[in-house]
């Protein structure tokens, strides 16, 4: 990662270096991190560890997809019940930063606002300049009310075996 220009990377090395104020949780195979913006109150993402060759899911080893599977299920399952979310949405995209990342966005009816298909349909039908706008960052104690409840939630999901779960 050193010399990387990938932002998904920047993001990693603070959290390593303790200095992503956005960072919940260490995984196996990613971070789990709350997102910059919350117009979708709850919106997570979980990065994979790795940068490097493995752009694509397809492209993982067998079992380490898996296992990036099953820890993004449990982290959009800790979502879910910390924001309380109507339905989850999914996103793995990459055209911005090809660092296999999942965008994991808390549903609740309402939340397009009159935007979409008479306010339904996917977060893109957003406005990107509202969804992105400044009054939709958390204030530092939402942010840490957010990540509480969260790791919260997380600890819940936890396997009895630790060395199952990080």
């Amino acid at each position: 990662m050193k010399g990387c220009k990938c932002l998904i990377c920047e993001r990693i090395n603070m959290i390593k270096e303790g200095r992503n104020p956005y960072f919940v949780r260490e995984l196996e195979t990613g971070y789990v991190v709350i997102g910059d913006h919350q117009h979708f109150r709850g919106y997570t993402l979980f990065l994979y560890k790795h940068h490097g060759k493995y752009t694509e899911l397809f492209q993982l080893p067998p079992q380490e997809r898996a296992r990036f599977l099953e820890e993004m299920t449990v982290v959009a399952k800790a979502v879910s019940a910390a924001f309380g979310a109507e339905k989850m949405n999914y996103e793995l995209l990459g055209m911005g930063d090809a660092h296999l990342h999942w965008h994991l966005f808390p549903r609740r009816k309402g939340d397009l606002e009159e935007y979409g298909n008479k306010g339904a349909g996917p977060v893109w039908w957003y406005p990107a300049e509202k969804m992105f706008g400044l009054e939709n960052r958390p204030s530092d104690s939402e942010l840490e009310e957010m990540k509480s409840r969260l790791a919260e939630e997380l600890e819940k999901l936890r396997p009895e075996r630790t060395e199952e779960w990080l």
